[in-house]
């Protein structure tokens, strides 16, 4: 497509020129203010804005201060007949991609810059492009795990993750419902364009309503410019909302508005939006109590969990306890550099034990600790935090919260698993595994004839 460039100039002379001289190449549309150029790139977007410095009413720098607001924003050159390096290094601060003295501008070279922002840009592109991408190859891996609770959960998010539905994930703090959201998103066929995250639980309601929608310039005290939110950020992308339970009631009508009509309006602005975005949210409250309590609408909590998605408590799935600390293990040792191989038998019926209210968060925390006091090159009891180590060994789990006696995982099984699930990511390649796990060939050779894999 040709791109399109709008030229910004208060002499018709000058505007008139640059057409002329640029047509050939660019789709050119002229302003001869900022009020009038402002109103364009609000209608259309451009690829490039090519605007004096001096115009009537607002100058050239706050146009573009505005444009770089918007949810596209163009390529930013700025001219001026009264250059100076001061003036350049204050555009550039203030998002220009170019200045340009008018005292000695040449059409020739105003063309070669205006082709290599454009150049760069593309390029910027294709590398945000080609990143996702590469995310998206390797969605599914970044959940690690092997329980039935938690395939139950990948065979959902791999079905709803092409859709278009919105999707509540529920379940406890920790349990990696942010993860699973990005994980839709990097499967879906919206994985090149943004998600963009939201933590309703930090903001005050009044913050919340403008980082969401967004506001014009003066809507409240402090709203000096115009700020796009976060639904704009994402337009043909995920807004993934987090702690929805948290907003207030105004906002919940908003958000209802938004998922019956994909229409909203900025504060301050009877202007109304629309945008092409998926919503995904998550809560670790039960919604469902809260519509009884009075505290959500009944008819958001219903457009909200089209699909929904409960995500287990690490001590509903203990068995995934010896495979995500062998991750975070792997992780923390090549971070801190200890050549640490392992854990005791001892260690991991210490982490097989403990309750993990705060679930794979916690977990994560406890082996870093682990990590940054290991002495030696396995980690024992000694190392791991406190509340972890003081697990008694013949603790049960319904005394810590956890499934029945039946489901619990004992030191030889989790390391079975371990080694399976090492075999299976070096494609059964014995001296890759061995040493992924951190045991000697021979040990592993063992293992197998122990557990009965010598086939794997």
């Amino acid at each position: 497509m040709t791109p399109t460039l709008l030229i910004v100039d208060d002499e018709k002379t000058i505007r008139e020129g640059f057409r002329e001289a640029l047509e050939d190449r660019y789709d050119v549309y002229l302003a001869e203010d900022a009020k009038t150029a402002m109103d364009l790139l609000e209608k259309d977007h451009f690829d490039v804005l090519l605007t004096d410095f001096r115009l009537p009413g607002e100058d050239g720098m706050k146009l573009i201060t505005r444009a770089k607001s918007l949810s596209k924003p163009p390529i930013c050159i700025l001219m001026s007949a009264y250059g100076s390096e001061e003036l350049a290094v204050d555009a550039m601060k203030r998002g220009a991609d170019d200045y340009i003295a008018k005292g000695r501008l040449q059409i020739d070279e105003l063309e070669m810059r205006i082709g290599r922002a454009l150049r760069q840009q593309k390029l910027e592109v294709e590398n945000v492009s080609l990143r996702r991408q590469l995310d998206s190859r390797f969605g599914m891996e970044t959940i690690i795990g092997e329980s039935p609770r938690l395939k139950e959960v990948l065979e959902v998010v791999e079905q709803v993750a092409p859709a278009r539905s919105t999707v509540l994930l529920q379940g406890e703090s920790g349990t990696g419902k942010e993860l699973v959201a990005k994980v839709i998103h990097q499967l879906s066929p919206r994985a090149q364009q943004p998600m963009v995250t939201v933590h309703c639980a930090a903001l005050s309601p009044t913050l919340l309503e403008s980082e969401l929608f967004g506001h014009e310039k003066g809507a409240f005290t402090g709203a000096h410019e115009r700020r796009i939110g976060r639904f704009e950020q994402a337009q043909g992308g995920t807004l993934f909302l987090d702690e929805i339970g948290e907003i207030d009631a105004s906002i919940q009508i908003k958000l209802l508005r938004f998922l019956g009509e994909r229409s909203f309006e900025r504060v301050g602005s009877n202007k109304t939006l629309s945008a092409d975005v998926r919503l995904i949210a998550a809560t670790n409250k039960n919604l469902e109590e809260l519509v009884k309590a009075g505290k959500f609408r009944e008819d958001l909590f219903f457009r909200l969990r089209v699909v929904e998605i409960w995500l287990p408590p690490l001590r509903e799935r203990r068995e995934d306890i010896p495979l995500l600390t062998q991750t975070f293990l792997r992780e923390f040792a090549a971070e801190n550099q200890k050549p640490i191989s392992g854990f005791s038998a001892e260690a991991v019926e210490r982490l097989l034990n403990h309750s993990w209210p705060g679930n794979v968060r916690e977990l994560r925390t406890a082996v870093e600790h682990a990590v940054v006091l290991c002495r030696t090159e396995r980690i024992t009891p000694r190392d791991l935090p406190p509340g972890v180590r003081n697990a008694a060994a013949s603790q049960a789990p319904q005394e810590t919260g956890g499934p029945p006696a039946g489901n619990d995982v004992t030191v030889k099984e989790a390391e079975k698993q371990i080694i399976m699930r090492a075999l299976k990511e070096t494609n059964g390649n014995r001296t890759m595994t061995a040493k992924k796990i951190g045991m000697s060939r021979r040990t592993l050779h063992r293992k197998l004839h122990l557990y009965h894999l010598e086939n794997s």
